[in-house]
């Protein structure tokens, strides 16, 4: 009896993160593979249900008093909006590019709760070499309407990783490296959506993307479990 019911603790004490990640997976790949098929019901149906996943697996954890999991909550609902924009019939970019941007801000505002902007400098610098190179590559393909928005973007998406990074260094903790690995897996995201969109399409492209998005999100996702 006592152990059963150590491992029932256990399992609440990580909110049940073991039985949505399975979810989780499961509606990603279906989003996949109905953005490749195409099978465009099964990625309208999966696309933003694999985010509120997520969102709810966030929503369930028991982390106590902290400003940091609504902050996280935040960017998963913009991020399921952002999700909508992008997958509509028609031009929605610019609606799911502000989505996505506020959602970056709420995340960067999370991450400033476990350690003060700019904690440690060489993220910053790195992720900002980083940005300037996917920029280059898209700056003569981009519209000149989208080139200050999406300068704006880059930044707030960089300094979200950087922020991310520079508190797993100075902290080294699980959900600190969960964190790093959730930011740098966005960039990775967003970088191969605005070369495919704008500079090189490549046949993988909505593989890489949504895989890395999703991997973003839930990593993001688990780091407000401290342990």
């Amino acid at each position: 009896m006592g152990r059963t019911d150590d491992i029932d603790s256990a399992n609440s004490g990580d909110g049940g993160a073991r039985y949505w990640l399975p979810a989780i997976a499961l509606a990603s790949v279906l989003a996949i593979v109905g953005a490749m098929a195409p099978l465009p019901w099964l990625h309208y149906l999966t696309k933003p249900t694999a985010t509120l996943l997520v969102l709810a697996m966030v929503w369930r954890m028991p982390v106590g008093r902290t400003k940091y999991r609504p902050a996280i909550l935040v960017g998963l609902a913009l991020s399921t909006l952002g999700d909508v924009f992008l997958m509509l019939p028609g031009d929605w970019f610019v609606f799911g590019l502000g989505s996505f941007l506020c959602a970056h801000l709420a995340y960067l505002i999370a991450f400033t709760r476990r350690a003060r902007a700019f904690a440690t400098l060489w993220p910053f610098l790195a992720y900002a070499a980083l940005a300037a190179a996917v920029l280059a590559v898209l700056w003569s393909h981009l519209p000149g309407e989208l080139r200050v928005p999406v300068v704006i973007y880059v930044a707030v998406l960089a300094a979200m990783a950087a922020q991310a990074a520079a508190v797993w260094w100075r902290q080294r903790t699980r959900a600190t490296a969960l964190a790093a690995l959730g930011g740098l897996s966005f960039v990775i995201s967003d970088a191969s959506l605005a070369i495919d969109r704008f500079a090189a399409p490549f046949a993988t492209a909505s593989v890489v993307v949504l895989a890395t998005y999703w991997l973003a999100q839930t990593w993001i996702g688990l780091s407000v479990r401290e342990r």
